[in-house]
């Protein structure tokens, strides 16, 4: 299958993200704290008069803020009818991948393990096959109760 992804860097890891799920890739500039959430939530922002949730993805791997200095980019998406920012350290590369999906093998790392969905590989690497659906409502939901 000759899918088209997203790769970019997430805590570290080299990530991949089917391009269907993605609306757009933004720089962040202005994000509101929202008092009582749980670390994984950085904050509301405004993009194109539409109010985006801005999710801290690595705080979900990691179970730390990222530092203010640090909140870059994120991936819009809509997800169940509400737009949020899933932050990343960076992208790399907007691509095909003629061999698609493989299954995951190896050793996982557990704080992984709710998001990853495949491997797929580029230029001779791997990369983690997140969905970033599960980041919403598999990890935030997990991370709130």
């Amino acid at each position: 299958m000759d899918q088209l992804y997203l790769l970019a860097t997430l805590a570290g890891t080299r990530i991949a993200v089917d391009a269907r799920e993605v609306e757009a890739v933004v720089r962040l500039t202005d994000i509101s704290p929202v008092p009582g959430m749980g670390v994984h939530v950085a904050g509301l922002s405004a993009l194109r008069s539409r109010v985006l949730t801005i999710i801290d993805v690595a705080a979900l791997i990691r179970g730390q803020a990222t530092a203010a200095e640090r909140r870059g980019l994120a991936i819009i998406a809509n997800i169940s009818g509400h737009s949020y920012g899933l932050m990343v350290d960076g992208v790399s590369d907007i691509c095909r991948v003629p061999d698609g999906e493989l299954p995951l093998r190896g050793q996982l790392d557990p704080a992984w393990a709710p998001y990853a969905r495949a491997i797929v590989e580029h230029e001779g690497h791997p990369w983690l096959l997140v969905s970033l659906a599960a980041f919403i409502e598999g990890g935030a939901v997990a991370q709130a109760a």
